[in-house]
């Protein structure tokens, strides 16, 4: 029988990890166990932290939103409530880039919201 040689697919495999693990510090770059274990670990944190920063995101919605909306004398509690009462259904991300882009238009939103409560 004719002799095989291994090692190639092995060797890909430690390649990959290696590449993929290119910046990280010390060991975790050069050393196959600690780069797979470098990998896996960052592989937890990006899946974990893409479903906090939906969360964090939205936190950023909500205080933007309170600040655009104090400076015309309302809160963002009563503020969404009238905008419920008024069947305007814009969602939170819209209403604070708005907030900040076209103030003018989220004014005479905020003029509506003030009808609705009075």
């Amino acid at each position: 029988m004719t002799r095989i040689k291994r090692g190639v697919m092995a060797n890909k495999r430690r390649k990959k990890v290696l590449k993929k693990a290119k910046g990280f510090l010390n060991a975790r770059s050069k050393k196959y166990k600690a780069a797979k274990e470098a990998l896996m670990k960052a592989g937890t944190y990006a899946y974990r932290d893409r479903k906090a920063k939906k969360r964090s995101m939205r936190g950023l919605w909500l205080i933007r939103l309170n600040a655009g909306v104090r400076e015309y004398g309302l809160n963002y509690s009563k503020f969404i409530h009238a905008l419920k009462i008024s069947k305007i259904d814009l969602d939170r991300k819209v209403l604070s880039q708005m907030a900040i882009e076209n103030p003018k238009v989220f004014k005479s939103i905020i003029e509506k919201a003030k009808e609705v409560i009075k």
